[in-house]
């Protein structure tokens, strides 16, 4: 097929805070299982976010990026399950060894030798990505490539929120942080029967992200700094306490409170990243209450088809939560309608 040698790429060129600029690099060539894929859409991550500002690993210089649709437009010759013209998404677990003990129980998204696009090896913030053939999944055509780039951090929600967090009928979740993952595990936790879901967020949110959580079907909404979390959550709840508490802000006092907000035997799925440093927490509490804290890193296996077909079925309504589409070489306007808080999830178009 005819295609250009050349792409351009928005690299994190160094380490240290910024050090991002779009760099020309050439276009990647798949291996025998890999396949060449033109990026439709990608989205920005909390993790890039971190990456930007050098709190969270990385390997320099590389193109940034990780949740992302796109189109095969080559394959591997060793390639036959896919062609060209298959619409897809990828889970981000390039490298892993496959021998270690947690690939061979099929945790390849913890094992030491992964790295991910966007981080480890070249991302998706550039029009043309490889990915090993293993990873793909396909993306159904009642979806379009924008939906297909949350796939990724939807994934991510039914794995951590559903798989991990076991969300069982008539469950009370309250979800910290309303931002793209907090509203997805609301919207997760609504479409598997949780009987109340509340969601608190800081007073920045109370403009745009707690009113979306009211739309998308949050039972209340908390404003931290106005009232007192943790007595609501009690008090919403009889005294009883959530059954599962899904801290997706990353805030260290969101963190520490959700012991106080848990039933007894209940749940704490931990899905933000604080972003470095050591996070203060009542340990003391935590093990009087014999809670579960269910800590979460990356995707499974499983959780991508499910995530689809929910998102497909309108049940994780990810085309809400997209505020801001932008052309790479917008990147830094997309960037900072994230960290201001005036969008939810940005994508970006190669």
């Amino acid at each position: 097929m005819s295609r250009p040698d050349k792409m351009i790429g928005l690299f994190k060129t160094a380490k240290g805070p910024g050090n991002m600029a779009l760099v020309e690099s050439p276009v990647p060539t798949p291996g025998e299982n890999e396949v060449l894929i033109e990026v439709k859409a990608a989205g920005i991550c909390g993790t890039d976010v971190h990456i930007k500002h050098d709190a969270y690993p990385y390997w320099p210089p590389v193109i940034m990026g990780h949740e992302f649709s796109g189109v095969i437009v080559e394959v591997g010759r060793e390639v036959s399950a896919y062609q060209r013209g298959d619409r897809v998404v990828a889970e981000p677990h390039t490298l892993a060894c496959g021998r270690c003990e947690l690939c061979r129980t099929g945790n390849i998204q913890l094992c030491a030798a992964k790295r991910s696009p966007g981080w480890g090896i070249h991302g998706a913030f550039a029009r043309y990505l490889v990915m090993p053939v293993h990873l793909l999944h396909r993306l159904p055509d009642a979806l379009s490539f924008e939906e297909g780039a949350v796939v990724e951090p939807a994934a991510n929600v039914v794995h951590d929120v559903l798989e991990r967090g076991r969300v069982e009928p008539n469950d009370t979740v309250v979800v910290l942080g309303p931002g793209p993952i907090g509203l997805m595990s609301l919207m997760a936790a609504r479409a598997v029967g949780a009987g109340k879901v509340v969601v608190v967020g800081a007073k920045e949110d109370e403009e745009m992200r707690l009113p979306i959580a009211k739309e998308l079907g949050a039972d209340a909404v908390i404003v931290a700094g106005r009232e007192d979390p943790v007595q609501t959550v009690m008090d919403l709840t009889e005294g009883r306490g959530a059954d599962l508490v899904v801290e997706a802000s990353g805030s260290p006092k969101a963190i520490a409170s959700t012991v106080g907000m848990v039933r007894r035997m209940g749940r704490i799925a931990a899905v933000g990243l604080p972003g470095g440093g050591d996070i203060p927490f009542p340990w003391n509490a935590a093990a009087w209450k014999v809670c579960t804290i269910i800590f979460n890193l990356s995707t499974g296996y499983t959780c991508w088809d499910r995530a689809i077909g929910l998102i497909a079925a309108r049940k994780i309504n990810v085309a809400r939560i997209i505020t801001h589409v932008e052309p790479l070489q917008s990147w830094e306007r997309a960037f900072e309608a994230i960290e201001s808080k005036r969008g939810l999830k940005a994508l970006l178009i190669p």
